[in-house]
Formats: structure tokens, sequence, C-alpha cells
């Protein structure tokens, strides 16, 4: 792996994560240092970052972004998550209410736990792979918090929790979307 193809891969794994410009600015300087001193000195890029450049790059971003703050970013967008759900399921289903029963708060819960576990812990496999490992642990455990604790509702949420869902959530959104967008246009 080239040292053009390892920084390019840090920087996609860092614009994943929500890493601020200035940040990445000054850590993709810092690693194309290191990467510079270890090819002056003989040494390959792999040296420097180990044979997994995203565990390298997420390890990296966990250092760099602390616990809470990382925290209050998934929370905010796990806020802004539910609010899209609930007004897909309101809007698709043409009502102002819908009924939440154990097995969709067990299914939902699990899913964006596991979802959220792997992407700290793992770096990010895409959000297919993310999804397909989140819904092999949230389809058992719904389906058997179904049969054991029935389908009767335990609450209905209004359609006007929706948006109070979605407004923490709205900035991380929309840092997130024009992240990527810049990212993409810099790319091209």
């Amino acid at each position: 792996m080239t040292n053009a193809q390892i920084l390019a891969a840090c920087r996609s794994n860092w614009e994943y994560r929500g890493i601020d410009d200035a940040s990445l600015r000054e850590m993709l300087d810092e690693l194309s240092a290191h990467l510079e001193d270890a090819e002056a000195a003989g040494r390959t890029g792999r040296d420097v970052v180990g044979h997994d450049v995203r565990t390298f790059a997420a390890a990296w971003a966990r250092a760099r972004a602390p616990l809470p703050r990382r925290v209050l970013r998934m929370a905010c967008l796990g806020s802004f998550m539910l609010g899209c759900l609930l007004l897909v399921v309101c809007l698709s289903r043409w009502t102002t209410e819908t009924a939440v029963t154990p097995g969709k708060i067990a299914f939902w819960a699990v899913l964006g736990v596991a979802t959220v576990v792997w992407e700290l812990r793992r770096g990010s496999l895409g959000m297919l792979r993310s999804w397909a490992i989140g819904l092999c642990v949230a389809l058992p455990v719904a389906l058997l918090t179904a049969r054991l604790a029935g389908e009767a509702p335990v609450f209905t949420a209004p359609l006007w929790v929706a948006p109070l869902l979605l407004l923490p959530g709205l900035p991380y959104a929309v840092a997130d979307m024009r992240a990527r967008r810049n990212a993409a246009a810099v790319q091209a």
C-alpha cells in the first residue's frame, strides 16, 4: 500500500467519524510527515500504521475525540434515527400515531446498540455490513421478546414526537452530509 493510499484511507475513516476539518488536516499532515520520515529511513508505510490501516485510523480518531464527545454524538444521532424511523412509519401508514410493542423496542434497541458498539470498537465496515451484523443480533432478540412479552402495545408514539427526536441530531447529520459532500468534491 502506498503512502497516498494510506493517507486516503485514514482521511476517509476520520471524515466518517466526524473529525473536524482543522483536526483532520493536522492529523493528515502529522501522518504524512511520519510516512515521509519512515520512507527516508528505508521503511514502508505499513511499518508506521501496522497491517490494518482502518484499525490504526480508528485508534487515532478515538484518541483525538474523547469518549464523552463520541457518546454525545452517537446519542444525538441515535435520537435523529429514531425520529426518522417514527416519521417514516407514521407517514407510510397515513396515521398520526404508531403503537410501540416490546418486540419493536427490543429490535431497535439491540440493532442500535450492536451497530454503535461495532462502530466504536472496530471502525467502519460500511453501512450494509454494520446493519447486517446488527440484524443478526437484533432479530432473534426481537422474536424472543415478542414471544415472552406478547404484542400488546407498551405505548403509542404520536407524530409530533418525531420532530423532537430529530432536533438533537440535526446539526450532526448536516455536518456529516457536508463533510461527505466536501470529501466527494475533493476526490473528484
